[in-house]
């Protein structure tokens, strides 16, 4: 790859990136304010409203969105008559959730075993850092081809919609021929990949009420209805037998006929324990790209510690429901919440609210910026052929622009490959990934403006 100028350009300027990435990793950007300070993310927005600058972006903004966050906004223009691609990251991230389960600080950028581990590494500050050095490599040799559109998200992990209802309002603004959506990631490490589906996604918040206040279990218990018990109640009955996600009224036995996922890579990916079953039925492929997934998120009880011998009378949890393209998300809410309340049991009082959706998204993988891409691919991985997965996470945005500008091509591309844990303690990028799938996007946006 290194014989290719392009290639070595990236490869010169990697060490800048890994410098870059620490600055951006140590704001700890959770659009969460009443857990982390709201500064924190608008120190992040700034740093790349600055770098947007410092490579010449016009119209540079940081976009009061809807939900009370800020998105980054910049505009590059290239030659006259050129084409538009916009290219797509968010600088939000997940909280660090469990400290003391990381090895190395959570928002200190820290290389071990050839991994720069740290919270928004792959997912998704990695991203504003390969559109960087994409365009830095072009501008080194030759130019960019192309007027390129940079938006980076403030909400994305949150799931509140601030940027797509910013883009309904003002529909001007993202217009493209292309979009880069630089939030997937490669099925494995070193194999090219776009991904081409979405799940969508349903957030709820459910409470039960059995009691005006918590009873003693011995004077009480075994005829005083216990809300905790109830909510356990419930919850189970979101899956079958088999663990298969189980809401009346919605589908769940549509199957993936891409590529297939090994189950026994899938136990190693998702590091499941020795002994321990996968839950669900049909491939590994059919449950996690194709069909509606429930996760319960967290639930509200006493812990462990300090907990005293007590009847609950109210409990409550968070639950996600992810679907399939082909299911609207706004009626897999209906279903999820008509699921919850038929099912509580022995008359308790229970309340389901909608905190956050996202719909699902389907790309059309045989568009010519798709042919673009894998030449660009074929030169970025020698010896590889472009991969089409299934993924199944929500990029709510998605399925706005793909409304908003319905002739826009929509690729899927990232450094969220399994090793690299998202969301989950011990984050990490590859730095091989990101310098190849940098030396993509450019040579992307070449192949794009010539065809």
């Amino acid at each position: 790859m290194s014989s290719n100028p392009v290639a070595a350009t990236v490869a010169s300027l990697m060490p800048r990136a890994k410098e870059e990435l620490a600055e951006l990793v140590a704001f700890k950007s959770v659009a969460d304010f009443e857990q982390f300070p709201r500064s924190e993310s608008e120190g992040a927005a700034n740093w790349v409203a600055d770098a947007l600058r410092a490579e010449g972006f016009q119209d540079v903004a940081l976009l009061d969105t809807p939900d009370g966050t800020q998105s980054v906004y910049g505009c590059l223009p290239g030659p006259e008559g050129s084409r538009t691609v916009l290219l797509y990251a968010h600088y939000d991230v997940q909280p660090p959730l469990d400290e003391a389960a990381w090895v190395t600080p959570p928002f200190e950028l820290t290389e071990r075993d050839g991994r720069w581990y740290g919270r928004g590494a792959a997912d998704c500050k990695g991203g504003v850092i390969m559109h960087l050095l994409a365009l830095r490599a072009l501008k080194a040799n030759g130019g960019v081809p192309v007027t390129v559109k940079v938006i980076a998200e403030g909400s994305e992990e949150q799931g509140t919609g601030g940027l797509e209802r910013y883009a309904e309002q003002h529909p001007e603004l993202l217009a493209a021929d292309a979009v880069v959506i630089g939030d997937s990631g490669n099925f494995r490490v070193g194999l090219p990949t776009v991904t081409t589906t979405l799940r969508g996604m349903t957030l709820v918040r459910v409470q039960v009420d059995t009691l005006e206040g918590n009873l003693h279990s011995g004077q009480f218990g075994g005829a005083a209805p216990d809300a905790l018990a109830a909510l356990v109640r419930v919850l189970d009955s979101l899956r079958a037998e088999d663990g298969s996600t189980t809401v009346d009224g919605l589908a769940g036995d549509a199957v993936w006929d891409g590529l297939q996922y090994d189950e026994e890579q899938f136990r190693a990916d998702a590091k499941v324990l020795d002994g321990v079953g996968l839950i669900g039925s049909g491939t590994v492929a059919d449950r996690i790209w194709a069909r509606p997934a429930v996760t319960v998120l967290g639930i509200d009880c006493p812990p462990v510690v300090g907990a005293t011998p007590s009847v609950q009378a109210s409990a409550r949890a968070l639950v996600s429901l992810r679907v399939p393209p082909g299911v609207d998300a706004g009626e897999a809410a209906k279903l999820l919440q008509a699921h919850l309340e038929s099912r509580t049991p022995w008359g308790a009082r229970v309340a389901v609210e909608r905190i956050g959706q996202g719909q699902p998204f389907r790309a059309d993988a045989g568009s010519p910026a798709y042919t673009a891409m894998a030449r660009a691919m074929a030169v970025a991985y020698p010896g590889q052929e472009m991969q089409f997965a299934g993924q199944g996470g929500s990029i709510p945005l998605c399925n706005t622009l793909g409304t908003l500008y319905p002739e826009a091509e929509i690729l899927l591309i990232g450094l969220s490959e399994p090793e690299a844990q998202i969301h989950a303690p011990n984050e990490s990028v590859s730095p091989e990934e990101l310098e190849r799938l940098s030396v993509a996007e450019a040579l992307f946006l070449r192949e794009y403006a010539a065809g």
